[in-house]
């Protein structure tokens, strides 16, 4: 792998660390503020939103400018961003700031992957990029947890000159914890290397550009394998980022934990997906990702226990479990998307595509969320319906692919 691979490594694994213990931080400013429980799913709504509505934009972007300055923009936005809620704005509005930072920076950083590396260490490097990125989302739980625990005030006394005419916050000193983060990853942004790559221009006129976007995403769906793994990532992807909430609401209502220990117990599933995508990475070869179907339905049906569970310490190891299915079920089929992605399209549009759907399902299964909450549905019912819906998924997606079962051809591996 070359240097500037791990570089990007680096600026990936503080920016998601960040954009995690963000999360935590809002919930917590939402809750501080006494708002209603919708809010909450809105926060990552609001974080979402962008990856959508900017998708037929965001990959040219990256694709028109070197991909380390594409970068730099984005990590430029998420400090404006933590500025904002440090001035008393609202979480809401600041979380959705950083999140048009994250929809700029997807293309450019999974792009650069493509850009970097040939085919054939797409899997491996993709353990790497999602073992990384998992553990930043482990920390950055965890890291939320402890900003906002009750011990982190103590040390915001030195910095009440800076928030001088804002809310009384016990939250100022993991806010700038925040901030700081939020810096350092824009500056080493700066050293991301040119890999060098360069595409035709096209005009960059809005309706041209939606009309491009929507060939390039029906392109993707018509070939058999992109159509595959969009299908499964789009699903894990929606319904993953519901169940991040649903953890956090189980632990509090079955567990008892407080927001920062429940924190902490959702950053122990990524511990699995560590481990899941680490051996991934070492042992599934990009030929069969395909063959990988019922790795997600038993991910799905393992999701009820939680509701048989009452022991943190059975709810960790459970939690492990799950992400280590997870782990290892979706980084060979990201990894196929993007191999099939950079076939079909450049690197740059093709991640935008992806990311526009499966952002999508999220916003769609957050929406379903925020109502069911509107609705005070309980939380086992909840549980129980998503579960479904990830191995019912599964399923027919397994039963109507059943043609790719197969191994790809010889080209296909790396």
């Amino acid at each position: 792998m070359p240097r500037a691979f791990f570089l990007l490594l680096g600026v990936q694994f503080l920016s998601t660390l960040a954009d995690n213990a963000f999360l935590i931080v809002a919930i917590a400013r939402v809750l501080e503020l006494s708002g209603p429980g919708w809010l909450i799913p809105l926060l990552k709504i609001s974080f979402t939103l962008f990856y959508v509505l900017l998708a037929p934009f965001v990959g040219p972007l990256a694709d028109a400018f070197p991909k380390g300055r594409v970068m730099l923009l984005a990590n430029a936005l998420k400090v404006v961003a933590m500025l904002l809620l440090l001035a008393g704005c609202s979480p809401v509005l600041a979380i959705g700031l950083a999140g048009l930072g994250s929809a700029i920076y997807a293309p450019a950083k999974y792009g650069l992957i493509t850009e970097l590396l040939p085919p054939r260490d797409l899997v491996r490097a993709n353990g790497f990029f999602e073992g990384t990125t998992v553990c930043a989302v482990i920390f950055g739980t965890v890291l939320g947890g402890l900003l906002v625990s009750p011990w982190m005030p103590r040390f915001q006394l030195p910095f009440v000159t800076l928030t001088a005419g804002v809310t009384p916050t016990a939250l100022i000193a993991g806010m700038l914890v925040l901030l700081a983060m939020n810096t350092l990853a824009m500056l080493l942004s700066i050293a991301v290397v040119d890999s060098g790559a360069r595409y035709d221009p096209h005009s960059i006129h809005p309706r041209a550009l939606l009309q491009r976007f929507w060939l390039e995403n029906a392109l993707l769906w018509r070939d058999p394998l992109g159509g595959l793994s969009m299908s499964v990532t789009t699903l894990l992807w929606g319904v993953g980022a519901t169940l991040q909430l649903i953890v956090l609401r189980w632990a509090h209502e079955a567990l008892g934990l407080p927001l920062a220990q429940a924190a902490y117990l959702q950053g122990v599933t990524a511990l699995g997906v560590v481990a899941g995508a680490a051996l991934a990475s070492r042992y599934v070869r990009l030929a069969h990702a395909q063959r990988l179907l019922p790795v997600g339905i038993a991910m799905g049906l393992l999701v009820p226990l939680m509701l048989c569970i009452s022991s943190p310490w059975t709810a960790a190891l459970l939690l492990i479990v799950v992400g280590g299915l997870a782990g290892f079920f979706v980084v060979p089929m990201n990894a196929l998307l993007q191999h099939r992605g950079c076939t079909l399209l450049t690197a740059g549009r093709s991640i935008a595509v992806q990311g526009f759907n499966e952002n999508g399902g999220m916003l769609i299964m957050l929406g379903v969320y925020a109502a069911a909450i509107a609705l005070d549905l309980p939380l086992s019912l909840l549980v129980l319906g998503f579960a479904l819906l990830v191995s019912g998924g599964m399923l027919l997606i397994w039963l109507a692919n059943a043609r790719l079962r197969r191994p790809m051809p010889d080209h296909y591996q790396p």
